[in-house]
């Protein structure tokens, strides 16, 4: 694994350690949700608790100003948790401390805080915890599909690589980021690794784990350590989970819009897209509409509007800026999703 990576920790009962050594007192940054069972660990070291909620960057500043003094910041929980801790100690300069309770993203080992400004992502502020500690039982304990939806933060390399390539044969690379095949091999192998431990990760047994907390360990933090590019760890993937929520006015599971990306992006290049959809199929995370509780129109709105979407946000340029998908297009998308997972009925993949 690539040096530069955030300090990591694997092992059990590490939420009982905590107050044993965290700053105090301590703020404790969670779910409301997952509170009362991680209440009893902390003990009168304890500043407050706040429950994560909206990103919007208003929001957190809000927050900010509103919590009580505080020596240490502890995040527990899944990206938005994890992500509102950093921005309380980056806005506070506070010592972080995080405990990822899925593998549901890499937010976790990522320097910068996804918040929302006017309604659209943004990365800002930094924060590098002094450890994160991944408690192998709190992560098994969490809902497989939770778990194996962290796929999709490495699944999404291959969409990447297509479009930093499509970038590059059209002289359409940002000078910041020209094409960098030592980038683009890095990480293709750690993509490889991911997809020869698929039954693993579907089973969320130990090495499943491992393999994807390294793979997310490698993942969350390049974007720093290659200079703050993103070109070679994502693309089309996450412009489409980034349209779908802006189209949709909701959050999302974000494996499941992610891996959907995945799929649509590498049929409108034209390369890998049924390798890619059998192996979000065998990890078993399920990227039918009707499982995100959104509809096939939904998904081609966002389809057929991309161009417009990604120029208004500004983002880097790729096979959406160019490619004008069709009704046939989408409907090509659907036979290929519904003949992998079947037509919807009304049950989530297990």
């Amino acid at each position: 694994m690539a040096g530069g990576t955030f300090h990591t920790v694997y092992g059990r009962n590490l939420v009982g350690e905590l107050k044993a050594f965290v700053h105090r007192p301590h703020l404790v940054v969670t779910m409301e949700e997952l509170w009362p069972r991680f209440r009893e660990a902390f003990d009168d070291g304890l500043a407050g608790v706040h429950f994560a909620g909206s990103m919007a960057i208003e929001d957190l500043d809000a927050a900010c100003r509103d919590l009580p003094a505080a020596a240490a910041v502890v995040g527990i929980g899944g990206g938005r948790a994890v992500d509102t801790a950093k921005w309380i100690a980056w806005r506070r300069r506070l010592p972080l401390f995080q405990v990822p309770t899925s593998m549901s993203v890499n937010a976790v080992f990522g320097h910068r805080a996804g918040v929302r400004v006017a309604g659209d992502v943004r990365y800002l502020g930094y924060a590098v915890p002094e450890a994160v500690y991944v408690d192998l039982d709190v992560v098994r304990s969490a809902p497989k599909l939770i778990n194996r939806s962290g796929v999709c933060e490495i699944f999404c390399y291959h969409t990447g690589h297509l479009d930093w390539a499509y970038a590059r044969d059209r002289g359409r690379c940002e000078p910041k980021w020209p094409y960098d095949q030592r980038l683009v091999d890095e990480s293709r192998a750690v993509l490889d690794g991911v997809l020869a431990h698929l039954d693993h990760i579907r089973e969320v047994d130990e090495t499943g784990i491992r393999v994807l907390m390294e793979a997310n360990r490698y993942g969350g933090a390049t974007y720093h350590n290659a200079g703050w590019n993103p070109r070679h760890i994502e693309g089309y993937d996450h412009f489409l989970f980034y349209a779908l929520e802006h189209h949709c006015r909701r959050p999302f599971l974000h494996g499941q819009p992610v891996c959907l990306g995945v799929y649509v992006g590498s049929l409108l290049h034209r390369q890998g897209a049924e390798a890619m959809l059998a192996a979000i199929r065998r990890v078993g995370v399920d990227i039918r509409p009707e499982a995100m509780g959104i509809t096939w129109d939904d998904v081609a709105h966002v389809i057929k509007t991309m161009p417009e979407f990604v120029r208004r946000a500004g983002l880097w340029y790729g096979i959406a800026h160019d490619a004008r998908p069709d009704d046939a297009f989408v409907a090509e998308v659907r036979a290929g999703i519904e003949a992998a997972f079947g037509p919807w009925d009304g049950r989530v993949l297990e």
